[in-house]
């Protein structure tokens, strides 16, 4: 395994975090439905990836073969269901309780990780996830609204969770053979058109918004999704995938940082408290290479 690769990793996905915090904002700030706000989301980023591509004239597709493309496939579907799923359920319930519930991914991911990756956590690895998953909890008991819409939207970013836990399994099998560009335009590509597909499906309009609507979706092009879910699936190639969504528990303390300041969602004192054991977690989780490298050295 490339050692560059490794190192970079770690601040890769830092600033890959810091991007996906703003996603929740850039969602609220949209006004559309949530699964053309979802489809526009990678529409967008697939064109942007598409220009790039021509100009650097990278053959993505050479890269994909037989099983690749249904894998591929399966795995933009699990990312739609998570975007379709998690966009859904903020507007239901509260930026702080949708992203803390949407972060429990790494419990399944792990679960999922050692039966398909054969990724073992160490005992130490194991404690930072608890201590990540207790932060969440502290998080959102003290969001947690009890009325049925509350109730609909904890639920919508818990089945959010469990999507996308599955896409990072089949995206870390993915990744040992592809390069960074040539996977994220085939996925996103396809997740797009799952998007597509649903939003047709469900009568969402797709056009007709305000130019500030547009800047969002834009936004979420750019940011969260080229450079955040870009920066989690380049990592995928280096560290194990519970490591990574351990990670991505950095993003809801992030986003309610924002939502007090943009949103006037005031995060309660446990917020605090939650967002510091996630840290906490973080921090032992990362530290550890907890399994066996099981993929070769390649480039971006």
């Amino acid at each position: 395994m490339s050692g560059s690769g490794r190192h970079r990793a770690g601040p890769i996905v830092a600033l890959g975090v810091l991007a996906l915090t703003w996603a929740a904002i850039l969602v609220r700030w949209a006004d559309a439905p949530p699964l053309s706000i979802a489809f526009w989301r990678m529409a967008l980023a697939t064109a942007c990836l598409a220009v790039f591509c021509a100009a650097a004239r990278v053959r993505f597709w050479r890269a994909w073969r037989g099983i690749d493309w249904w894998t591929g496939a399966g795995a933009a579907l699990l990312l739609a269901l998570h975007f379709a799923f998690w966009i859904s359920s903020l507007e239901y319930t509260s930026v702080a309780a949708s992203g803390v519930l949407v972060s429990t991914q790494p419990v399944f991911v792990a679960v999922l990780g050692r039966a398909f990756l054969r990724e073992r956590p160490t005992g130490i690895a194991w404690a930072g996830i608890a201590l990540a998953m207790a932060g969440t909890g502290v998080i959102a008991g003290a969001d947690f609204a009890l009325d049925r819409r509350a109730l609909f939207g904890d639920l919508l970013a818990l089945l959010g969770a469990f999507w996308i836990s599955g896409y990072y399994v089949l995206a870390r099998f993915l990744r040992a053979t592809k390069d960074l560009v040539p996977y994220v335009i085939v996925v996103y590509a396809a997740t797009a058109g799952w998007l597509l597909l649903g939003a047709l499906g469900t009568g969402s309009a797709l056009t007709g918004w305000s130019g500030g609507t547009w800047a969002a979706l834009a936004g979420l092009a750019i940011g969260p999704t080229i450079l955040g879910h870009s920066a989690m699936n380049y990592a995928l190639r280096y560290m194990p995938a519970f490591q990574v969504n351990v990670a991505i528990l950095g993003e809801p303390v992030g986003s309610a940082l924002w939502a007090a300041l943009l949103l006037a969602e005031r995060p309660r004192p446990a917020t605090w408290v939650g967002g510091t054991l996630i840290l906490a977690g973080i921090f032992l989780t990362l530290r550890r290479i907890t399994v066996r490298e099981p993929v070769a050295a390649a480039n971006l």
